[in-house]
């Protein structure tokens, strides 16, 4: 398998910088699902070809995800953006080598090599918008999730439940637990940007959440309120 740093410097020999839409490159066309797998598996000249045009195909697919995101990222140089992409691809090439024997041929394998560049790309283009945010992990804008339009009584049966879920935090929760919570289901920090924060993972993450929600609606429930009324 070839390390990251051999892909870079592989596809820095590339003369294509296109880029289009991940539906393009000539390797794509040369090859069925079958020839893929066959190449990729095959040790010697033939493997680092089929690598080294893989990963162009990554590189593709990243660069039409980082496209596709650019308005969003205004403010970010189109150099930096390119590098992103880059190791994008870089990791998606690690990911897929990794996980060949998972591919079950329900899609093209292009297809399913692509998720992974998308997905890859995805992270770290949210990373980089947080980059410079501050992540609020304290609960300082509940008061402003009140159900606006409701009635005088829908607000106070609103406010009466927000009141229960705050003690509910403060009482049964951690602290990591309260960070976490907040953090994701309350101010909308993106699972793998609150991941590099916290100097954790995103299964970590998933499961902190999962408990604090099981403790706060099982404290919730005894005192006659839900967690899904929300």
């Amino acid at each position: 398998m070839l390390s990251t740093a051999q892909a870079v410097g592989r596809e820095g020999r590339m003369s294509s910088s296109r880029a289009a839409g991940p539906s393009t490159g000539a390797p794509a066309r040369e090859r069925d699902s079958r020839a893929w797998l066959s190449a990729l598996r095959l040790p010697g000249a033939e493997r680092d070809q089929a690598v080294a045009d893989l990963h162009e195909l990554l590189l593709g697919a990243a660069r039409f995800e980082v496209s596709r995101r650019r308005a969003a990222l205004s403010y970010v140089r189109g150099e930096e953006l390119d590098d992103l992409a880059l190791q994008a691809a870089d990791d998606a090439l690690v990911a897929v080598l990794a996980k060949l024997d998972d591919y079950r041929g329900a899609s093209r394998f292009t297809t399913w090599a692509y998720k992974f560049a998308l997905l890859e790309t995805s992270v770290r283009l949210r990373r980089r918008a947080w980059q410079e945010r501050e992540v609020v992990l304290e609960p300082g804008a509940w008061p402003l999730m009140a159900g606006r339009g409701e009635s005088p009584q829908g607000l106070a049966e609103t406010g009466e439940l927000m009141g229960a879920i705050k003690q509910g935090v403060d009482s049964c929760l951690t602290e990591h637990q309260r960070e976490v919570l907040v953090g994701l289901a309350l101010n909308g920090v993106p699972i793998d940007v609150l991941a590099d924060r916290l100097n954790t993972t995103r299964g970590a993450l998933y499961k902190t959440l999962h408990d604090a929600r099981k403790k706060l609606r099982a404290d919730l429930g005894e005192r006659g309120f839900t967690l899904d009324s929300i």
